[in-house]
């Protein structure tokens, strides 16, 4: 950071290049381009892939909202599609059954860190001529079912840096492309429309303010040094709510009893989850939201996560979704209970937020 403060050039300067440089490393890809955000950066790869008017995309109800509001800026549909009830991404099944004549491509999610069936999304997409964008914001560090790092597939795929995501920059994040046209487009997008060799008010195509400054690339570089350590500290503080929880009686998803206090999936097979998040599903019957206030007055914050993006208003009142669309997204919203979690979390803190879920899981039923 101090480096880049004395440097006297805060932007469009070479710790971008670095920061892109060496995350492609990290991941084992050939390049990778910096933006403002995650959200940037998908719609960027919106753009590349050509979605717009007339063109439906499929995806995930239970997602951050920017997942679908990247398809909604350049004029196309998102079709939501459920998702599968034990690692809460974009069921494949379910999407292959959404097809239609105006699908145009899938935009799979890789929630709460855990990696997306990204070999049953690329066949479904050859099968049928389909672009496919990968939001892998929530996802770096986790490896797919063939062992491949999440964005290393050769599809263009998301990352994002915001402050509570494995590696930061505060705001920020970083697309993989899809192959050399695509970054170059995205590159020139990010910075107004401008092209490497043009000058500086000269522009071939209508872009966007989306760079990344030298500070954020700065620390992006830093953080990526620690990288390991981080998601190796983040995964160590998931451990010890796992086995704190069983204690309990909480159960992985897909293991035990679903209406009992329903844990994080495990890792199956190859596939290995990035630890973004420690969510848990409250048993049948508990008030989820009254167990969010319990906790709030016991000190221990903890967020209702997440609201189904096509309940929310925007997307009630354009498209006329309705409650009972999507009813294993639906579940899995009222229910999930996002606990306090970050690096380096110890285990007494681990345990104080358990003794506090467990006293208001008592007292908080429907």
């Amino acid at each position: 950071m101090l480096e880049a403060l004395r440097s006297g050039r805060l932007s469009l300067g070479p710790f971008v290049e670095r920061f892109e440089r060496e995350l492609a490393e990290w991941l084992g890809v050939s390049d990778a381009v910096a933006v403002s955000s995650g959200t940037a950066g998908l719609h960027l790869g919106v753009r590349a892939l050509g979605w717009g008017a007339g063109d439906e995309v499929l995806t995930s109800p239970f997602s951050f909202v920017a997942s679908a509001n990247c398809l909604l800026y350049e004029g196309a549909r998102p079709t939501f599609c459920d998702v599968d009830p034990v690692t809460l991404n974009l069921d494949p099944k379910r999407a292959a059954g959404a097809v239609g004549p105006n699908t145009a491509g899938v935009l799979p999610v890789d929630i709460l860190g855990y990696p997306a069936a990204m070999r049953e999304f690329e066949r479904l997409a050859a099968q049928h001529g389909l672009g496919l964008l990968q939001d892998a914001c929530e996802a770096l560090g986790a490896r797919d079912a063939e062992g491949a790092a999440v964005g290393s597939r050769g599809v263009s795929a998301v990352f994002a840096f915001y402050a509570n995501k494995q590696l930061t920059t505060g705001e920020g994040g970083m697309v993989v492309p899809a192959d050399p046209d695509a970054a170059a487009r995205m590159r020139s997008e990010r910075n107004q429309g401008r092209a490497p060799d043009m000058g500086w008010v000269a522009h071939e195509r209508v872009g966007f303010n989306y760079r990344l400054t030298e500070l954020q690339a700065a620390l992006g570089v830093a953080q990526l040094e620690r990288a390991r350590e981080l998601l190796g500290e983040r995964e160590a503080a998931a451990n010890r709510y796992v086995e704190r929880l069983r204690q309990s009686g909480g159960e992985p998803a897909g293991e035990g009893d679903p209406a009992a206090l329903v844990l994080p999936c495990a890792d199956r097979g190859r596939e290995r989850r990035s630890w973004f998040v420690f969510a848990v599903r409250v048993p049948t019957g508990a008030d989820r939201d009254a167990v969010v206030a319990d906790l709030a007055q016991r000190g221990v914050e903890s967020k209702a996560y997440m609201p189904c993006i096509h309940l929310l208003e925007p997307y009630r009142e354009r498209f006329g979704h309705r409650r009972g669309e999507l009813p294993v997204a639906e579940e899995a919203s009222e229910r999930l209970l996002a606990l306090p979690f970050f690096p380096g979390m110890e285990e007494a803190q681990v345990e104080r937020v358990c003794e506090a879920l467990e006293e208001a899981l008592r007292g908080n039923w429907t």
